[in-house]
């Protein structure tokens, strides 16, 4: 079934790996460098902890970034406030409650960033 919507092209001797939704060769592929969706340029930093069992995780929303960026960026967050977390659906969550340290971090990096929530 998915065979036929890509064709099973997967690898060309010629090109190396190649995308199965663009059908591009991997190394020019546009499907990674998707934008992140519009916003009003102000980066909000807020403490969750609905539905993770208690336990804090600081999201970040609304960084101008694309994907690759927006990782390098939470792996820089996640250094300095020391601790894991991840991308989803271009939003960071960092594990812990670090919602102060994480708008510091943000504004040394030159964004426009605060506190959302209570």
């Amino acid at each position: 079934m998915g065979r036929e919507k890509t064709g099973g092209l997967v690898y060309s001797t010629e090109h190396g790996r190649m995308c199965p939704a663009c059908r591009l060769p991997e190394a020019q592929c546009q499907c990674k460098a998707q934008a992140a969706p519009a916003g009003d340029g102000v980066v909000r930093v807020s403490r969750e902890t609905k539905g993770r069992g208690g336990k804090a995780v600081t999201v970040v929303k609304g960084l101008p970034l694309a994907a690759d960026e927006l990782a390098k960026v939470g792996k820089q967050l996640r250094a300095r406030c020391g601790s894991g977390g991840t991308v989803k659906d271009w939003t960071l969550e960092i594990q812990g409650d670090h919602v102060e340290t994480v708008v510091a971090e943000l504004a040394r990096l030159g964004f426009k960033a605060k506190r959302a929530g209570g």
